[in-house]
């Protein structure tokens, strides 16, 4: 791990996660899951609404987690295409693309493009009923991401709780 990064995970400052009002769930899921449990219809919310919330969640993320981040871009897409090969019915809320904090090596930087973290505008409408659960919902998909970018995998993730 590169000697930058705080020791321990940095997504989780002081072991604790900040509270969140949505019921506990995976970060890629089915939409059929939530039509099972009579879940309400998508909150509604402007491109430009959103990115408000999107910018109002990326101030909750842990100041040690953000700061130990390296050349990383987020971006907000309206959906997640799956790939070929891929379920055609995938969700994804956010989605990383990159090289891990530590997997990089000294070429790493030579002429390398940043990391990518997307964040999916419908399908996290289509969980949130109120605003401040789409910024609770983007900040917990962003810290997800970032996690990612440190190296840290979904298995380890859903363990401590960010799944």
């Amino acid at each position: 791990m590169p000697a930058n990064l705080p020791p321990g995970l940095p997504i989780v400052p002081d072991g604790e996660r900040p509270s969140s009002p949505l019921p506990a769930r995976n970060a890629v899921h089915s939409p059929a899951e939530h039509a099972s449990v009579g879940h309400t219809p998508a909150f509604d919310m402007s491109p430009e609404e959103f990115e408000e919330a999107v910018s109002d969640a990326l101030q909750l993320i842990p100041p040690k987690a953000a700061s130990a981040m390296d050349n990383v871009a987020v971006f907000i897409e309206d959906d997640y295409t799956p790939q070929p090969g891929e379920d055609p019915d995938t969700v994804l809320l956010g989605l990383y693309e990159g090289v891990p904090l530590t997997e990089r090596d000294s070429w790493w930087e030579a002429g390398s493009l940043p990391d990518r973290i997307t964040i999916f505008r419908q399908p996290i409408l289509d969980i949130c009923s109120t605003r401040e659960e789409v910024i609770d919902e983007v900040a917990i998909t962003v810290v997800h991401e970032i996690a990612h970018h440190f190296g840290i995998d979904d298995d380890r993730l859903h363990e401590l709780g960010w799944g």
